[in-house]
């Protein structure tokens, strides 16, 4: 297996453990659960309830270092067409790492396999999509979104965030480098991709 690379800038030694990035099951709901609260404060998150981990456990990635979960982020769907990068949070301690860019591709990959067609997000720091290939959008290009978060929030049309989307391609996923019967359920972070990533067509990019 290779690993993930440690990374230069922060000064991390080579015998730093590796990281997977695997799905979750309902057994890393409470773990999934502490990583979002403990960064709830910076205010980029959105809380979420131990019951609606539990339920949506499934539809979350995890990156884990010696068994403890140190990254996560849901592939929420909000309608047939629509999937949302949902609750998307790197521990501290673990960033600088690439884990973040590393879920959002692989929820990229399972999102095409599951049929949608747009993978979105809504992030205080668009940047760190649109080097991924997202483009800034319009918050009303997502009525679902808004109609199921945004009007209960209390921080609805102060809050800063901008919409983010990207257009993808199902008929990227072409064999030999991908076939969605065989899907990995965990990659080891390290290397080249174990997957080649998708051809994706870009949204315009317009005011939000």
């Amino acid at each position: 297996m290779t690993r993930w690379p440690p990374s230069r800038s922060r000064g991390r030694s080579s015998g730093i453990a590796p990281a997977h990035l695997r799905r979750a099951t309902a057994a890393d709901a409470p773990s999934i659960l502490r990583l979002i609260d403990a960064n709830l404060a910076a205010g980029h998150l959105l809380p979420r309830t131990a019951d609606d981990v539990l339920r949506r456990a499934v539809r979350f990635l995890v990156v884990t270092i010696d068994d403890a979960v140190v990254g996560c982020a849901e592939l929420a769907p909000l309608s047939r067409a629509v999937a949302e990068v949902r609750s998307l949070v790197v521990d501290e301690s673990s960033r600088g790492r690439g884990f973040g860019s590393r879920i959002v591709e692989e929820l990229n990959r399972w999102a095409i396999q599951e049929g949608f067609s747009t993978l979105c997000a809504f992030t205080h720091h668009p940047s760190h999509f649109v080097r991924l290939g997202f483009s800034i959008v319009p918050h009303v290009w997502f009525p679902e979104k808004i109609a199921t978060d945004c009007t209960s929030c209390p921080k609805f049309r102060v809050c800063g965030q901008f919409g983010v989307a990207l257009a993808i391609d199902k008929a990227s996923l072409s064999a030999p480098h991908s076939d969605p019967r065989r899907a990995p359920v965990s990659v080891p972070l390290g290397g080249p991709p174990a997957v080649e990533g998708p051809t994706v067509r870009y949204l315009k990019v317009v005011n939000a």
